[in-house]
Parts: structure tokens; C-alpha cells; sequence
């Protein structure tokens, strides 16, 4: 019966401490997507000598010959816009964010 306790108290603390790191690691996979997109974009305005203003399409950035071979998910299930070559991409869920 103590041993069953003990397992008890040690699953009591462990699993809120997993979830945690589980959403963190995903949140900062997201943070390494956006940094990507947010460099393929740059490298896509250069190429195509694009301005601050323009926006790319999935197809300008991603595919089998281009900076990204495919359009990455976020981990966290959230979804990526590409938005302006001067704005930061961003995704959908609220505290995946790129520092300034």
C-alpha cells in the first residue's frame, strides 16, 4: 500500500511537469519555424527583387527547389501567416511569438 502511495505522489508531480515541457518544446519548435519563414521571405525578396511591402505566396517560398522544401506545421497546431516581406510571419496561437 506505501508503494502504491509513493507511485501516487511521485505521478502527482511528474505529470504536471511533463505537460509543461511539452508545451514548451512546442512553442519553441514554432519560434524555429517562424525564424525560418522569416528567412526564406528575406531570401525570396532578394531573389526576386521584391519590397517591403510585398507578400509572398506559399508557392514563392516553399517547394522541392526553393528555401523550404515543404510549408512546416506548427507543433502546437496552430497555423503560420507569411504576412509582409518588412512584418514578422506569425502563427495563430497567441504566445508564439518571434522576439524582437
Amino acid at each position: 500500500m506505501i508503494v502504491v502511495a509513493i507511485i501516487g505522489v511521485l505521478a502527482a508531480v511528474a505529470i504536471p511537469n511533463l505537460i509543461k515541457a511539452r508545451k514548451s518544446s512546442a512553442k519553441q519548435a514554432c519560434i524555429a519555424n517562424l525564424k525560418a519563414i522569416e528567412g526564406a521571405k528575406a531570401v525570396w525578396a532578394l531573389e526576386s527583387k521584391k519590397g517591403d511591402a510585398d507578400v509572398p505566396s506559399d508557392g514563392d517560398i516553399f517547394g522541392s527547389d526553393k528555401t523550404i522544401s515543404r510549408k512546416p506545421d506548427c507543433p502546437g497546431g496552430g497555423t503560420y501567416d507569411l504576412k509582409a516581406v518588412s512584418e514578422k510571419p506569425t502563427c495563430t496561437i497567441a504566445d508564439h511569438v518571434l522576439p524582437n
